[in-house]
């Protein structure tokens, strides 16, 4: 809790620092409200459809995926051409944003996989996902969406790389970590079933068609991995995946909930129309800015491509839009905290930097190919 009662002490002082600025009541008052509004949308858009599957599949992960699976696949002993490259590709169905991933990486790590490859799978996750990569194609053009498919694969892969070299660790020693779950007996065929009806949940989200019709597929699938956890599984085996499910609930969701909060105070002091205006030329400054603006920013699920339509309109260069659409996706303050928790200091630091980095590098090349 040492992590949240900083953050609740910084929250006290910007109250002190802007309650005693000239207008400082004014501001701060529209950051509390700016902060609320944020997390509730957050809550009211993304918790139920979204993070709440997304938790279950993790319980899921830790109950019916066995070990040896994650590790002949994803462990740091597998080939790295395959281990990197399934991780690199594995979240494409996936319509989830970098709050949504984390679950899901935090179960894969704690089932074994190797500290690289989960990293590619955390940064490729909400970058590469399919709804998105078409959305771009249709909204900013056919350029911009081919070059975000191949440097999010590319810079996936390079991050993981990068981390497994500077780290060389197989296992954390953290809270996550230190719950074994219980590995149960259960049909191929129903597993697979099970997995299909709650990975369904979150690409149906994802998906732009008629709400009505959305919500209907979503009922169906919630009541087919019901009906498979009431009537296939024996009791153990529920109250298993339960358990694990809430392991994973209890340590993210509030740390979530505060980024949440603490990236929606700080937009209003944001200073838009000066990014706006740095991001027009294909510099260096400029990729780095777009890159860190996007780092930092809180983008829901697929959000992040009216926005960049907005600033391109605003006069953003393509290579910086493209350093963002890389960055933005992946990475958010909510993401950080939450991956803090799991990494710790060093490894979160260490992966922020090289999305940024490598995000600016992708920008700069495709600023200069375009």
């Amino acid at each position: 809790m040492k992590k949240e009662l900083k953050i609740f002490i910084l929250l006290i002082g910007l109250f002190l620092f802007f309650y005693f600025m000239p207008m400082g009541s004014m501001l701060f008052t529209g950051a509390i409200l700016s902060g609320f509004k944020l997390l509730h949308e957050y809550a009211r858009e993304h918790v139920l459809t979204c993070l709440v599957p997304a938790f279950f599949i993790a319980g899921a992960i830790s109950v019916f995926i066995k070990k040896d699976f994650i590790l002949r696949y994803l462990g740091g002993q597998a080939k790295k051409y395959i281990s990197y490259s399934l991780a690199s590709v594995s979240g494409a169905i996936l319509a989830v944003c970098s709050c949504t991933i984390l679950p899901l990486f935090a179960s894969i790590r704690k089932r074994g996989a190797g500290l690289g490859p989960a990293i590619t799978f955390l940064f490729s996750g909400p970058a590469i996902n399919i709804a998105a990569i078409f959305l771009t194609m249709s909204v900013l053009g056919l350029k911009i969406g081919l070059a975000r498919i191949v440097f999010s694969i590319l810079i996936s892969i390079l991050v993981g790389l990068s981390i497994q070299a500077i780290f060389r660790e197989k296992t954390e020693k953290k809270e996550l970590f230190t719950e074994e779950s219980k590995e149960i007996a259960v049909s191929k065929k129903v597993s697979i079933l099970f997995f299909i009806a709650m990975i369904g949940v979150l690409v149906v989200n994802g998906l732009q068609i008629n709400q009505l019709l959305k919500y209907m597929l979503i009922i169906v699938l919630v009541i087919i991995t019901a009906g498979i956890a009431i009537f296939k599984f024996q009791r153990e085996l529920s109250k298993e995946w339960i358990k694990q499910t809430w392991h994973f609930t209890k340590i993210l969701l509030p740390i979530l909930f505060i980024g949440v909060f603490i990236a929606g105070f700080i937009m209003p002091f944001l200073p838009q129309e000066l990014i706006e205006n740095v991001v027009g030329s294909n510099s260096i400054f400029s990729n780095l800015v777009a890159s860190i603006f996007g780092a930092f920013m809180y983008f829901s699920t697929l959000t992040e491509i009216p926005i960049l339509q907005a600033l391109i309109t605003k006069g953003m260069s393509q290579g910086p839009a493209l350093a963002l659409l890389l960055a933005g996706p992946s990475l958010s303050l909510p993401n950080m905290l939450v991956i803090l928790k799991i990494l710790g200091n060093k490894k979160t630091a260490v992966y922020i930097l090289l999305v940024i980095i490598y995000s600016t590098i992708a920008g700069l090349i495709f600023g200069s190919l375009v």
